[in-house]
């Protein structure tokens, strides 16, 4: 299915089967389009260490034909410390552009260990929770996880209060900017991560600013919370959503 699906959207891909491994099920139980509960069925244990090198043989093969990498870490077992070795490895060799983003719904993980990334986009309990701070103000919080992993700029997302960006390419300064959430009535939040993180990195590594990708990452976002389920979004969905914005014309 994963295969048909993107071979559909036309997506280069390299998939590597874990026979020992069930297939990630997660089942969400919905009533007039308001999710009530979630069942999750998963092995989260590091990937064994024969696919482990198959994984890390493939990122080495692959990297030079690149311009950045995305890790979007579940916490499943497969960004084990030895793929994120070779990843920053490659990075370095490469001079590839790294995106981070890591999901802690149910469990546990630290997005710390995303160190010299020239992106991360976590939100603010994946924040607080790598850095055991419950009670500081958010301003606190974005200087903390910035000196700590040492990325170039920080995206913290805030659900409906939108996002703020930290960019942190100036020697002598952070500069920041909030972004405000452009859905007024989100149906489904599932996917607005995902599309923000797709978005920024495609835009980085097309040559865009870090203000101007978060721009782009909101109208995609707001796009992805008025679909039920996480479903691809076009490039002419986030077209007419900019002209929308921008121009306050609903159509092209």
């Amino acid at each position: 299915k994963a295969i048909k699906e993107l071979d559909k959207l036309e997506i280069k891909h390299i998939l590597l089967e874990d026979k020992e491994r069930p297939t990630t099920f997660k089942k969400r139980y919905v009533v007039e389009n308001q999710k009530v509960f979630r069942v999750s069925k998963l092995d989260d244990k590091d990937i064994p260490i024969e696919i482990e090198d198959k994984l890390i043989k493939q990122i080495e093969k692959n990297a030079k034909n690149c311009k950045g990498i995305i890790v979007s870490d579940f916490v499943y077992g497969v960004i084990t410390p030895r793929i994120l070795s070779c990843i920053n490895k490659v990075a370095r060799k490469y001079n590839l552009f790294l995106f981070g983003d890591l999901q802690c719904s149910t469990q546990v993980g630290d997005v710390t260990k995303f160190k010299d990334f020239s992106v991360i986009c976590p939100n603010e309990k994946e924040a607080r929770m790598a850095l055991k701070d419950k009670d500081s103000g958010l301003e606190i919080i974005c200087q903390k996880l910035i000196a700590n992993t040492s990325s170039n700029a920080l995206i913290l997302t805030l659900g409906a209060e939108g996002l703020i960006v930290y960019d942190n390419n100036d020697p002598k300064r952070i500069i920041r900017q909030a972004f405000p959430s452009l859905s007024v009535n989100p149906i489904d939040l599932s996917g607005a991560g995902d599309s923000l993180i797709a978005i920024i990195s495609t835009s980085i590594c097309s040559g865009a600013s870090i203000m101007n990708s978060a721009a782009l990452g909101t109208c995609m976002s707001s796009i992805a919370v008025q679909n039920m389920g996480n479903k691809s979004i076009q490039a002419y969905q986030v077209k007419e959503k900019l002209l929308e914005v921008t121009l306050n014309k609903p159509e092209i």
